[in-house]
This record gives structure tokens, sequence and C-alpha cells, in this order.
């Protein structure tokens, strides 16, 4: 019997991951696991991170592709 479990390297939180994390969210071209997931951090940190991130920055109503 083998055992088939995907074994993920750990990704370092760097101030560049998170940022590119909050971006993807505030511009929902990421989901929150996926966001943690890039930067490292379990999905409540980045659930924390992203509030703390709305607070300094105003909504953006563009259409952006």
């Amino acid at each position: 019997m083998s055992n088939k479990t995907k074994i993920t390297p750990k990704t370092i939180t760097t101030p560049k991951n998170v940022n590119e994390a909050n971006l993807g969210l505030f511009h929902a071209k990421m989901n929150l696991p996926d966001a943690a997931a890039h930067c490292g951090m379990t999905q409540r940190e980045m659930k924390m991170t992203f509030r703390e991130f709305l607070k300094h920055h105003e909504p953006d109503y563009s259409q952006s592709n």
C-alpha cells in the first residue's frame, strides 16, 4: 500500500507575498484559501491581515479585467 499524500513545501511569509495575496483578494483574483497558501499563512491569519488591509484602502469600483 502506498500513501499518496501530497506534501507541499512551506511557503515563507514575506511582505511581497502578503501584498500580492491582499491585492488578489481585494480585486477578487484569489479566494481566501489560495491567498493564505500563497503567503504561507493560515486562513485565520489571512482574514486578519486582509481586514487590516481594508482599513487602509478605499473601495475600487473599476471594471478592470
